[in-house]
This record gives C-alpha cells, structure tokens and sequence, in this order.
C-alpha cells in the first residue's frame, strides 16, 4: 500500500532552476490506499514556512532537478462518448463534427473549431474565421498584437462559446515580467477583435470546458536563482543552495499573472495565499493552479485561481468532477534515484478531485494515490461517483517480464480518495497502450510482443473482473466505441515477435463482453497516423460510417500527406479514398478533418480544403 505523504516531483520546463523535488517515499504497508489529504494555509507566513521546509528537503547540488525537460503524458489513446460527434444546431445550423473529446459535454482546446457555421483556426498567429456555407475566409486577426504571440511557435489552440474564442498559448519571452500560459479572449462576431488576454506564471497543464466556462490548468515553479555550482562537492552545493532557499520572500513561490482589457489597460497580481493548499506531504517545487474563466463573457477577469501545493501533468473531466494526476513520469523515465538509496522508485500517482459543477471557483474535494503509472487521460474515468484509474506497474523500460497492469476503482471517503475494488495482473510483461471506459465496461490493451485486449466487467465496483480477452499480433493505441457493440481501434501492425510494420485500423465485435472477436482490420505498411498518439485527429461520423485520420506512409497507393478516409461497416473495413492539400510538406501536415452538412473539410498549416462527403470530389481551396 501506498505510503502516507508521498512527495511530489516537480518538472524542469524552462531551466534548471524550475522544478523537480522529492520522489515517492517508500512503501508503507500499513497505510491504507488513498491517504494523501488536502490541508489550506492559514497564514503567508505558514505557506512560506512549509514551503521553504520542502524545498530544502528537495533542492540538490544543481537546484530542482539539474534541467531536465518534462515528457508530454497526454499523447496516446482516448477515450469518446459511444455515439460521438454529431451535433444538429438549430435553425439552418447542418449537422457536424465536433471536437473528438473524452467525454460528451466536455470540450478539450483543439487547433480547430466549429460551431456547424463558422470555421475558426489559427495558422502562423493568424486566427481565421471561415463561413462554411459560401466557404470563403469572413475575418482574420493577427494575434501576435505586440509581438508576444500566444505560442511563437504555432501551437495555439482553442476554445469556442458563442461569438467568442479563447486561445491558449505559452508565451516564451525572456524580457517579459511574467512568461507563461497566454491566454486571449476574441470576439469574432464581424471582424475578429481582441477583448483581453491574460498571462501567468508557469506552463500550461491542459483545459477544459463545460458550457461557456473553461478551466485552465497551470503547472508553476517558484522563482529561484540558484549559484552556478563552481568549488566544492554536491554537499556543499547542496548547502548553498538551501541557504538561498532560506533567504527567499513568499512572492517567489506564488504564481503572478497579468490581464490586459480590451483598452490596452493592464492589471497584475499574484495568487493570495488563502487560495493555496497543500497535500500531507510535498516537495515546495510546484504549484498547480486552476484559473475559471466565462469564455462567452466580454472580458477577461483574474481567473479566480485556485492553487495546490503540488505537481501534476495529466487532467481528466466529466462535467462535475475534475481531476489532476501525477505520475512522476521524468522521474521513472529518466531513472532517477531516490535521494540517499541508489535506486529507482517504482511509480506512484497521485490524484486530485476539484468539484467543478458550478460556474464559480472549484473546490478541492478529495486527494488519494495509486501504485503504477498512467498511459494518459484516458487511463481515468468517473461512473456513479467513483474514480476508475488504470495504471501499469514497473519502470516504463523493463523489459524483463516484471510489469502488469491494474485497474483500480476509488470512492470518495470525506477528503480521500479510498480502493473499493481492484483487477490486476494484466499484461504481464507488457504495458498498457491504450484504455477506454464505457459505463460499466473497460477495455484495456496492453502490448509487448502481441496484443491483448482485456475487456473488464465493472459493474460491481467491489469485485471488477476480467470477462474476457483478444489476443492478436499489433496494438491499439486508440479506441472509439461506436455504440453498436463495435469497437474501433488505431494503432500499429506488428509480426509475431512484435515488431510495427504500419498503421493499423480494426474493427472489434464486443457486444458479448466474454468473446470479443476482430472483425476486419485495414493496414498501411510502413504508415503513421497522428491519431495513433493524439485523438483529436481521429473523425469518426457515424451517420455514414464514415473513417478520415491524417497519415504518413510511404506506400504507393497512400498519399505521404494526406487523410486516409475508411468506410466502416458492420463487418468490414474499406478504403474510401485519400485527400491531400496542394504544396502540403512535411512542416505542414494535413492534423484535423471535420464535418459540416455533406462536405468534408481537412485542415493544414497550409490551409482548409473543402471535399464531397459521398465522393471526395475536391471542392474549395483556402490557402492559408
């Protein structure tokens, strides 16, 4: 069992005086699952106390973690709602795609979004609004403003409510007072105009929407310039080091932010420290916040944050509940000891529920831990009030046949986060590569050599069992219930010694929970489809059956650029076609494909293009 006050890692992302702390305390059994609990300050000067105290515990030789970059844990599978997608707006509004998401009601910022109406997408800092009916570009906006793009590096995604847009960005700008999530608030009713933007400390974790109210999730580390280490031995530097930490004021370790309305007026601030908790036990490295915001509002507020003591890297939500989990995945994946041991932890996640029901501040409502590590965000999901977490057990690199794989079902017991049941021993030898739940169902596929596909009988949440399993050569990597009893999965073919040969699409039968069976599978020798590690590229449009996921292939019959478009039946799977974009490279790769009416519009960095739904005759080219 997982240990009382497990510390919290931090994660270098700047430099290497932002970062890591302490890893996970040893096994405690004796200490019942769960038992991580959420504590408030009372006071600035108990915040500054507490925090300098695990700082100091933390802090080494070269500072918080000696510069190592964080790894991205929110690629990989996902999961849907059974029968996702179709929305029928009213008035003329056709039916469309949305944004392929984790569960239905729940938006996730994407680099594209429609309303059945208006396409909106950023490209090179220019935000464009389409009209899909005429099919011509209605309004652009430069949203570099100033020169301190959302994300210089085009990475900017978006949020849609109503006539208005958030973008979410990282503002990287050394000669700026604040660097960090930027967040810029559009009107795009008529020509497209700025009402505010908002930038704070740290990096952005992810976000979520419910109706028209968006919470952002922040990762900050305190502000610390350490010495660069010269004489002396790690234990000496370690002293210096902890001797600044000493001398440090509480600002250091609050994140700051700063709005700007619509007037170019600019207000700063810092999180208060009656905003801020703590976990039993934690590492003073990090602090995640949670910043509310009314997307469908005419400005940009302070984003009432929230903030926790702690470090996070992977957020999950139905509507009510919210969850942040840390896995410590730097730590395991680069093989970082624990201090004074000479030996690699084995992973422990830590898990924080905010009640995010209303449109006001969340509320912290529960913390507790499980043993392993997850795949993403889909390794979680809420039914009937309990947290069902799927985790792998072991370094990420052992290849020696020690790992399996568990699913653990939580209930909330006053602030804790308490085991109510649990099936392991899956995959051993293997890892887990994709997890979908759908109510009382769980799939799980686990890979190493050949591909086994679990499927798990939640329904009593005391004694969750294994019902049945598919062993085939591959992996999924993504699967998409269609709510028929069918099952689509994308990931990679492999040989019978478990070597990729190409991307892979498969249709599974999993209405009788105790025999799932493969029904038909499609494969691109040598292909990668972005939709194998990010499922907002995936587009699945059950009206017609209609597949369309970008793809990389060399193969002849496939473009090295393009959409492969599958048409998927009760028993079979068959290629539709391909669509490519004119002078589409490498550097700008067609990433999204959506759904308005009977056309099938495909996005690029290059540009939208318009095709028929029925026959993919080209239609409209809007190059960027």
């Amino acid at each position: 069992m997982a240990a009382v006050g497990t510390a919290l890692s931090a994660i270098v992302l700047l430099s290497s005086c932002t970062g890591s702390g302490r890893p996970p305390a040893s096994k405690d059994p004796g200490v019942p699952l769960g038992a991580v609990q959420l504590v408030a300050f009372d006071t600035c000067a108990a915040l500054l106390d507490g925090v300098r105290s695990a700082a100091k515990a933390a802090v080494g030789p070269y500072g918080f973690g000696g510069g190592m970059m964080a790894l991205d844990n929110r690629a990989g599978g996902a999961r849907m709602p059974a029968v996702p997608e179709a929305a029928s707006g009213a008035g003329a509004t056709p039916d469309h795609s949305t944004t392929n998401t984790h569960e239905a009601g729940v938006d996730e910022p994407d680099l594209v979004k429609t309303d059945g109406r208006r396409i909106v997408t950023v490209a090179g800092d220019v935000l464009r609004v389409v009209d899909a009916a005429s099919r011509t570009v209605t309004g652009t906006l430069d949203v570099a403003g100033d020169g301190a793009a959302p994300n210089p590096y085009g990475l900017t995604q978006l949020l849609l409510a109503g006539d208005h847009v958030l973008l979410l960005g990282q503002r990287y700008d050394s000669g700026a007072a604040i660097s960090g999530p930027s967040l810029t608030l559009v009107d795009i009713k008529g020509q497209p105009r700025i009402l505010g933007r908002y930038v704070m400390d740290g990096n952005l974790v992810d976000a979520r929407q419910v109706g028209s109210i968006a919470r952002i999730v922040v990762r900050s580390s305190p502000r610390i310039e350490f010495p660069m280490p010269a004489d002396g031995n790690d234990s000496t530097r370690t002293a210096a080091n902890q001797r600044v930490i000493d001398g440090t004021p509480v600002d250091s370790w609050l994140p700051r932010y700063s709005v700007v309305d619509g007037a170019g007026r600019t207000t700063t601030g810092r999180v208060d420290c009656s905003a801020v908790s703590r976990p039993a036990d934690y590492s003073g490295t990090a602090t995640l916040t949670v910043l509310s915001f009314d997307v469908g509002a005419s400005a940009l507020g302070t984003g009432d944050p929230v903030t926790l003591v702690a470090d996070g890297d992977t957020v999950y939500a139905n509507g009510p509940s919210l969850y942040i989990a840390d896995d410590q995945r730097w730590r395991i994946m680069w093989g970082r000891p624990m201090f004074g041991t000479g030996r690699v932890p084995s992973p422990l996640t830590q898990l924080y529920k905010f009640d995010i029901s209303g449109s006001g501040k969340p509320r912290f409502t529960a913390a507790g831990e499980v043993d392993g590590w997850l795949l993403n965000q889909y390794s979680m999901s809420e039914w009937d009030g309990r947290l069902r977490v799927a985790t792998t057990l072991g370094q990420p690199w052992d290849r020696s046949g020690s790992t399996a794989s568990t699913v653990y079902v939580l209930g909330q017991d006053g602030r804790r986060l308490t085991q109510v049941g649990k099936v392991g021993g899956l995959g051993k030898g293997e890892r887990i590569y994709a997890v979908r739940f759908v109510g009382t169902t769980g799939y799980v596929v686990t890979f190493r050599q050949t591909d086994p596909l679990y499927v798990l009988d939640l329904s009593d949440p005391k004694a969750p069992a294994v019902a049945g399993e598919l062993k085939i050569d591959g992996y999924s990597s993504y699967l998409h219930p269609t709510g028929d009893g069918r099952l689509i999965g994308i990931g990679q073919d492999a040989s019978a010694q478990g070597r990729v040969q190409g991307t892979q699409v498969s249709l599974f039968d999993v209405h009788d929970v105790a025999n799932p069976a493969r029904l038909a599978q499609f494969t691109v020798s040598g292909g990668h489809s972005e939709a194998e590690y990010d499922p907002h590229a995936f587009l699945y449009w059950p009206k017609t059956g209609l597949l369309v996921v970008p793809l990389y292939s060399y193969a002849d019959d496939v473009s090295a650029q393009g959409v492969l478009v599958l048409s998927v039946h009760d028993t079979s799977i068959t290629k539709a076609g391909t669509v490519t974009h004119p002078g589409v490279n490498g550097a700008t790769p067609i990433q999204r494909s959506l759904v308005i009416g009977q056309t099938l519009w495909t996005v690029s960095g290059a540009g939208l293009k318009a095709n028929d739904l029925t026959t993919l005759a080209d239609g409209a080219w809007l190059r960027f």
